[in-house]
């Protein structure tokens, strides 16, 4: 009889399987793309196993961005200035939106995933709104603060959005396939500092 922790580091190990698989997939095809199916083979594993593990395609695209984004979290949290606490929160915003387009241009699946995430047209089982996507809230949140903090006088909520809103279209996108990050990282600084260093309203 298997006992309870060899099933846990089966489990553990499936899980690693297919979110590798899948994020060996996100580097040839999108999103809606990829099938279950196609997953299930990659990592190995029987279809069964995955969708009791992520439910469906959304859960797994939200299970991989969470594992991917997880140390830009603890990064935020915990690093040394600017990216971590104790720097201006203009410096700090800047750092972070470097750091969104590092993670992306390391991972290119990860932005498509979330554009596929909040897709216009999704199946029904993967309606999900753009605020209750976990890697888009915790991003949303922390841009909002940081504006709030430099620029009380902004509407920071409305502003964060419109500042991540391109990062998962899809000409962001083919610029990260075709290696242009650097081209991506230097124009959202352009973004996040005319935001930030415009006049005050009056």
């Amino acid at each position: 009889m298997t006992d309870g922790r060899h099933e846990r580091a089966d489990a553990a190990r499936n899980r690693r399987a297919i979110l590798r698989a899948t994020e060996e997939l996100l580097t040839r095809r999108r999103p809606e793309q990829i099938t279950i199916e196609q997953v299930a083979a990659a990592a190995g594993v029987g279809k069964g196993t995955v969708f009791h593990r992520f439910g469906n395609r959304m859960g797994l695209m939200v299970a991989l961005m969470q594992e991917r984004a997880l140390a830009l979290r603890e990064a935020v949290q915990n690093d040394p200035p600017p990216l971590g606490p104790g720097a201006p929160p203009r410096e700090r915003l800047l750092a972070f939106m470097d750091a969104v387009v590092e993670v992306a241009g390391r991972n290119k699946g990860l932005l498509a995933a979330l554009g596929h995430a909040v897709s216009a047209t999704p199946k029904p089982e993967e309606t999900q709104r753009r605020e209750d996507h976990p890697v888009y809230r915790f991003w949303h949140g922390h841009v909002s603060a940081l504006i709030a903090a430099e620029r009380p006088d902004l509407d920071a909520e409305l502003l964060a959005h419109l500042l991540l809103a391109g990062l998962h279209s899809d000409p962001v996108l083919q610029l990260l396939e075709r290696g242009e990050a650097a081209r991506l990282a230097e124009s959202l600084r352009a973004l996040a500092d005319a935001l930030l260093l415009s006049p005050p309203r009056p």
